[in-house]
């Protein structure tokens, strides 16, 4: 896979991860089903996602579990809250633990997820490019 496909790749999931996120906390509150609603609650975690990505620079290490991903976990999930401040939108304590946690594990969880997996390929590729044992005999 091209670097360019995987920044974007990378870059998809996690915007996926954070529209995953908007829609199970409005399904879990019953809250209106409009576009309008949905986009409401989830431009400001997108917005503080695209901060994150800039200052962490995560088109270097699209995958990095560490960095980039704790740095744009954060950024995302305190810039968020700022955004839905600032817009007259909700911050109370629960919702910001919940997305605290939800966001870390979707942000970061996919990461460890291609890690683990990419770990796993590299080490299938390895050993079978290893001559193999023969045995002989007499």
């Amino acid at each position: 896979m091209s670097r360019r496909a995987r920044v974007m790749l990378a870059a998809g999931i996690d915007l996926a991860a954070t529209l995953l996120f908007v829609l199970v906390g409005r399904g879990s509150h019953n809250a209106d089903a409009s576009i309008l609603g949905l986009l409401t609650t989830w431009w400001p975690f997108a917005a503080a996602l695209a901060v994150g990505w800039g200052v962490t620079a995560a088109w270097k290490r699209p995958f990095g579990i560490l960095w980039p991903g704790v740095g744009v976990w954060l950024i995302t999930v305190a810039g968020g809250m700022l955004l839905r401040t600032a817009s007259g939108q909700g911050t109370a304590v629960p919702f910001l633990l919940v997305a605290t946690i939800s966001l870390a594990v979707l942000l970061m969880g996919w990461r460890a997820i291609a890690a683990v997996t990419s770990r796993w390929h590299s080490n299938r590729a390895a050993s079978a490019d290893l001559p193999r044992k023969t045995e002989r005999y007499p």
